[in-house]
């Protein structure tokens, strides 16, 4: 089943480009289905990016679930609190809720990026 049409997955990749220039951070979208727990597939995702891990943003959107990770390496969460990403997170699941998904996505990582280069 294809979540996005492909003008959305090309601006979603857009916003992550651009959440990635300004940050320096590496940002990452999963959407669909985790396979096992939810927050331990996002942490294998995350851990996935190898050498870029410690920089890594991870956004995982379980559309069956209807729930959400992000999870951020060491260096990121020196830029990204617990607390912001709770709230961006919130953010998202309210656009999500009303079928918004490109929205929320869109919203999300552009709110994360803002927040990371804030502290930069």
């Amino acid at each position: 089943m294809r979540v996005l049409t492909a003008a959305q997955a090309d601006d979603l990749r857009q916003a992550l480009l651009l959440a990635e220039r300004r940050s320096g951070l590496r940002f990452g979208v999963f959407l669909g289905k985790p396979v096992g727990g939810r927050r331990h597939f996002a942490e294998r995702l995350h851990a996935a990016l190898g050498d870029d891990a410690v920089d890594g943003v991870i956004v995982l959107v379980d559309l069956e679930g209807r729930a959400l990770e992000i999870v951020t390496g060491e260096s990121a969460r020196l830029r990204l609190s617990d607390g912001a990403c709770r709230l961006t997170a919130m953010s998202m699941a309210t656009a999500f809720s009303v079928g918004d998904l490109v929205g929320g996505l869109l919203y999300g990582i552009a709110a994360l990026g803002e927040q990371a280069t804030a502290r930069r």
